[in-house]
């Protein structure tokens, strides 16, 4: 740690200063009612800490120039489906909506319509500016509606007027970059049969010259879905499907989107994803992407919709709030009493072991399960004392693996000798302090969907050890947000979000016996690196989902820097675990992980923006 760790960034005063107003002043107070003094002060860290690349640099680089978009506009597309944009409108400002229809008339690709429902015809600017544009561009059509009928009917009304095999929603203050379409359509001729799309987005100031919070997004993630509508913006929907939806309903003003979402994933063959920038949404006083107290009644209407589609999946869930405004915890009952052997493999160690032990026994809130303790060549006397003691605890087991070290062959030879129908894998040195974790990971492993889970893992000073691998860090694979204060929840709150993942640690990981079974267990070419990974990898390629839960934390004693490679059969070892990595997994390393983002680091393990040609990463 030090003056490079990249969690303990001074305030940009600057920035705060820069931002002040009797509004934002306002803002600061309800926040601060809301979170308490403590929790206000790490998320002002948060929002206003040094960027290691600053976005609007980053931006300006990564826009398309001229020349690019020239270029796109040339594309001769095998497939040229029309796409209607629906923009529902109501007493817009006028430059706002000239800038937003502007941006549609941008477009390189040039096979759209615009379907404006007017719910404020008694303005006259509004009105007089629909007809100007109307006039001049045979694409854009708007409807007057009798009257108002709220965003869901407005919508709904400009649903209708759409004749495109697609349809986008584009709010009627907000922006699209000028290669939204093309990049929609070049998805679609790679992937026909993608029924919902969507983009990435950022946000922009209200006069559209600072742009600010991207929100770079992974491939279609269902526990995120039921964490956050992190779906959001530019959202593209094949309009049979939206036809079957029936669009938007009443009662879910707030949320309309986010219920849509979920009514059209359900039905959906495929969901698309554009990891690309291709969205702007604008921010003002009245807005939700700058105010989110400024429409409680939004986050409600969130909860139900999360609530109606658990229902309509028949998936058992206790839908709540979090702190942060319009993110969602969903917690799965545990069913029945199913039996979990809880694999522990050992080699001395006695304190730590105890340590272990007497969390399971006693801080434990869920009372079936075996422990297999798997002894693994240990030498101490006071190791095989404390073995004699536990010879009466009904729950322990021990077993004795006599061959060399090999996390895989240790962790596969207890999987045999297991009762359970879940086999919990656990690490000699981690320490229980909530009791409720393992109903946490149990309710959510016995979901069908799901074929692995795992735990938020903190080192003892409080720090994130663990939440969740993604593929391609430091090369291979690397877990998210190390070193990060626990308290603090991460970009766009990540660390702290129930959420589908390329893989867990197996320092703590929970799995169905039956899926373990099925797929070979633990590849004992792999003895001590990337196992876990690779096991992961495998339960994602057999349409099982692996998830990291936040809400199950426990304490792993393992030291930030783990033993050295210091001998020249370790490096050896190490290098041929990197390389059956690299080639039973070539694919997805080049093509990147999905439940991350392309325009990320690989470097920084805290979704710090990756550098683009010519740009740096910030030092120190």
């Amino acid at each position: 740690m030090g003056k490079n760790d990249p969690w303990m960034g001074k305030i940009r005063w600057t920035k705060v200063l820069h931002k002040l107003s009797p509004y934002t002043i306002l803002k600061g107070v309800r926040y601060l009612r809301h979170y308490g003094p403590k929790e206000f002060w790490i998320r002002l860290h948060e929002r206003f800490e040094p960027e290691e690349i600053p976005y609007e640099l980053w931006y300006e680089a990564y826009r398309p120039d001229e020349k690019t978009l020239d270029k796109q506009r040339k594309k001769d597309f095998r497939i040229r489906p029309l796409i209607s944009i629906a923009v529902p409108v109501y007493r817009t400002p006028e430059t706002f909506l000239r800038q937003m229809i502007e941006s549609v008339q941008a477009q390189t690709y040039t096979n759209w319509e615009l379907c404006i429902a007017n719910g404020s015809p008694e303005d006259g600017t509004v009105s007089k500016v629909l007809a100007e544009y109307e006039a001049r561009d045979k694409r854009i059509r708007h409807q007057d509606l009798a009257e108002n009928e709220g965003i869901a009917g407005n919508t709904n009304a400009a649903f209708a007027m759409a004749q495109g095999d697609f349809v986008g929603l584009l709010d009627h203050d907000d922006l699209l970059a000028p290669n939204a379409l093309f990049e929609i359509v070049s998805l679609l001729e790679r992937e026909k049969d993608c029924d919902v799309i969507y983009t990435d987005e950022d946000k922009v100031t209200m006069d559209a010259k600072e742009h600010f919070q991207p929100h770079f997004k992974p491939d279609f993630n269902l526990d995120l879905l039921r964490s956050n509508n992190y779906i959001c913006h530019f959202l593209v929907i094949r309009r049979s499907l939206l036809a079957r939806t029936g669009g938007f309903r009443a009662g879910f003003d707030g949320a309309q989107d986010h219920d849509l979402i979920f009514r059209c994933v359900e039905k959906a063959g495929k969901v698309g994803h554009v990891p690309e920038i291709l969205y702007h949404w604008r921010t003002h006083r009245a807005s939700t992407a700058d105010n989110p107290n400024s429409k409680m009644y939004a986050y409600e209407a969130g909860k139900r919709a999360i609530e109606e589609h658990l229902e309509r999946t028949g998936v058992k869930g206790e839908v709540s709030h979090t702190k942060d405004y319009g993110f969602y915890r969903v917690k799965y009952p545990v069913r029945g009493e199913p039996l979990v052997s809880i694999l522990i493999p050992n080699k001395d160690e006695t304190e730590t072991l105890r340590n272990c032990i007497d969390g399971l026994l006693h801080r434990t809130a869920y009372h079936n399960f075996e422990i297999l303790l798997i002894e693994n060549n240990s030498t101490s006397k006071e190791i095989f004392r404390y073995y004699r003691s536990l010879r009466n605890e009904p729950k322990i087991r021990l077993l004795r693996y006599k061959g060399p070290f090999n996390y895989s062959a240790i962790n596969n030879f207890g999987a045999a000798k297991a009762r359970g129908e879940f086999l919990l894998f656990l690490n000699n040195d981690i320490e229980i302090k909530e009791e409720d974790w393992l109903n946490e990971m149990l309710g959510t492993c016995q979901r069908p969907d799901v074929g692995a889970i795992g735990a938020k893992l903190l080192y003892p000073d409080g720090k994130i050890q663990h939440a969740g691998i993604v593929i391609g860090i430091g090369g291979i694979a690397g877990s998210m947000f190390v070193d990060m204060p626990g308290e603090r929840t991460g970009y766009l709150h990540k660390a702290s979000l129930m959420q589908d993942m390329s893989a867990v640690t197996a320092a703590c990981m929970l799995m169905k016996r039956d899926v373990f079974e099925r797929l070979g267990g633990f590849t004992e070419e792999l003895a001590v690196a990337f196992n876990d990974v690779d096991l992961c990898l495998r339960v994602n390629r057999a349409g099982l989902r692996v998830v990291y839960d936040p809400y199950a934390v426990l304490y792993h004693l393992e030291s930030r820097t783990r033993g050295a490679e210091d001998s020249k059969a370790k490096v050896r070892r190490f290098q041929n675990e990197i390389e059956y990595m690299r080639c039973n997994w070539i694919d997805l390393l080049k093509k990147g992980d999905p439940y991350y983002n392309k325009n990320l680091s690989l470097t920084k393990w805290n979704y710090s923006l990756r550098p683009l040609p010519g740009m740096g990463e910030k030092k120190g």
